[in-house]
């Protein structure tokens, strides 16, 4: 048997999540669990939902389900459609890709606008597609705010303004995966039916946590559903969570975590926690284009505050670049996915993140492309460096 090697300090993880989950956290995570039927727990459960929907920027219902960020995707499709409806969706990325494969299991028909991934969603494109549609054949429009794969945002309200310029009664499904505690994210305003995101990203909590934020019109919606599921059910789970409980065992421990990261989010203050995201987000991008490399994303409009995906030169593997910054440095970055495997490497700038976490990052990738022999410049930590100090 091959002994492992002891690497020396801590390992970065800089993919798009899961994050870097803080210590205070941990440390929450690691109560004594409690009787989740007891009578103590529903302060628990009220005092989470209601930090958790400010979150949201949400007056409404925030369904916990102990779930991948899938199972939300899924809790949302089957609470308010039915097989055979059809819906509207756009190939901005592989998790948009995947938001769709799961919609066509449920047995829905997708109407799936193509894209090259290195664009957001086009406002124009959704007004003419639910102009086509007076009859409202479409019942629902799905949109991924942050996709993780590409690092691009497509505008949420801009979308809200075309299904509401076109009087499209069409619901409004976004997953905020990637975007929510990173991004300017605002349910009510926007008139978002269904939010769905999940805790290991901007919420810095292990995987493991998955979130409907849910409208009244969805909610109503709900009850005309011919799904067949029992999991998902939100009427169980609103219900059960008015007396501050769970129609089965809930993620206890996670909850812990949950109120811990919601009590940090609070103390830094939710603006502070998208500007400094933004903030670290410019940084990388200035140190990309010192480097000579390219941002898949092509809209600057569109750029995300999570993640940046940087393209290869011609000739050269990202996966091999990869491999070796994690074997010299111990630092983890995202790896391309689905179309663009193998031509991006992604860098996460997401959830607890500070200046120095950037600078090492940023210097690991330059020294990486080093001894990877890709050509680049020299000088793009330092451009980081620069305007992270200004």
């Amino acid at each position: 048997m091959t002994e492992s090697k002891h690497s020396p300090g801590r390992h970065f993880l800089q993919i798009p999540g899961p994050s870097n989950v803080p210590d205070r956290i941990l440390r929450a995570m690691a109560a004594p669990v409690v009787d989740h039927r007891g009578p103590e727990f529903p302060k628990l459960t009220h005092r989470v939902q209601e930090k958790l929907a400010a979150v949201f920027k949400t007056s409404q219902p925030v369904i916990i389900y102990p779930a991948s960020g899938t199972g939300g995707w899924e809790s949302a499709l089957l609470n308010t459609l039915s097989p055979g409806d059809k819906v509207l969706a756009f190939e901005t990325g592989h998790f948009a890709t995947l938001w769709k494969n799961v919609a066509e299991k449920l047995g829905l028909e997708v109407d799936f606008v193509p894209g090259d991934w290195r664009h957001g969603i086009d406002s124009k494109t959704v007004r003419k597609e639910l102009d086509a549609d007076p009859n409202g054949e479409i019942k629902a429009v799905l949109a991924v705010h942050t996709e993780t794969s590409t690092g691009i945002n497509s505008g949420i309200s801009a979308i809200r303004e075309a299904i509401d310029s076109v009087l499209h009664p069409a619901l409004f499904m976004v997953d905020a995966v990637s975007s929510l505690a990173c991004s300017d994210y605002r349910h009510d305003e926007w008139k978002v039916d269904v939010t769905v995101s999940a805790s290991q990203k901007g919420l810095m909590l292990p995987p493991g946590l998955a979130f409907n934020a849910v409208s009244d019109k969805a909610i109503e919606t709900s009850k005309k559903s011919t799904a067949k599921h029992s999991y998902w059910r939100w009427d169980e789970m609103l219900t059960n969570n008015a007396r501050g409980y769970f129609p089965y065992t809930p993620g206890t421990n996670l909850l812990y975590g949950l109120d811990e990261a919601l009590n940090m989010l609070n103390e830094e203050g939710l603006d502070n926690v998208i500007a400094r995201h933004a903030r670290h987000a410019q940084a990388t991008r200035i140190a990309v284009d010192a480097w000579g490399l390219e941002n898949l994303c092509l809209n600057e409009n569109e750029y995300s505050n999570s993640t940046t995906a940087v393209m290869m030169p011609d000739g050269f593997d990202a996966d091999e670049l990869r491999l070796k910054i994690f074997e010299r440095f111990n630092m983890s970055l995202g790896m391309g996915l689905g179309k663009v495997k193998g031509s991006v490497f992604r860098i996460g700038h997401i959830g607890d993140f500070n200046d120095l976490m950037l600078a090492g990052t940023l210097s690991g990738v330059e020294m990486g492309l080093s001894i990877a022999g890709v050509p680049h410049n020299k000088g793009g930590v330092q451009a980081a460096l620069e305007y992270l100090a200004k």
